[in-house]
């Protein structure tokens, strides 16, 4: 191992504890090919959008403003939200105004 990697492994978290380092171990020492074995430190950054505590409420007004977004608002007919969601339009409109999802104004 390169003193750099060391270096990483031992600045990394683990939050999947000593599994996860053991895993990580395991994995590097199928995939080598070379005398010296690089195991890869998972990003924090992904490891910290997998471990983010968010609610599910949260989630899926997240998921509708996105799918909103993608379909420029267009909430009724082929191509809109509610289609693309596979709810009914009535359903979609209902959730959004429990959820506060208000179209932003044009500008």
């Amino acid at each position: 191992m390169s003193p750099d990697n060391l270096a990483e492994l031992q600045h990394y978290r683990w939050p999947g504890n000593i599994r996860e380092l053991r895993n990580a171990v395991e994995r590097a020492m199928i995939v080598a090919t070379g005398p010296r074995l690089a195991i890869a430190v998972p990003s924090e950054h992904k490891t910290a959008a997998c471990h983010r505590s968010e609610k599910l409420v949260d989630v899926e007004r997240d998921h509708i403003r996105s799918v909103l977004d993608s379909v420029r608002w267009r909430i009724r007919g082929v191509g809109g939200a509610a289609e693309v969601l596979g709810l009914p339009p009535t359903t979609l409109e209902t959730r959004m105004a429990k959820m506060g999802i208000v179209r932003p104004k044009a500008g």
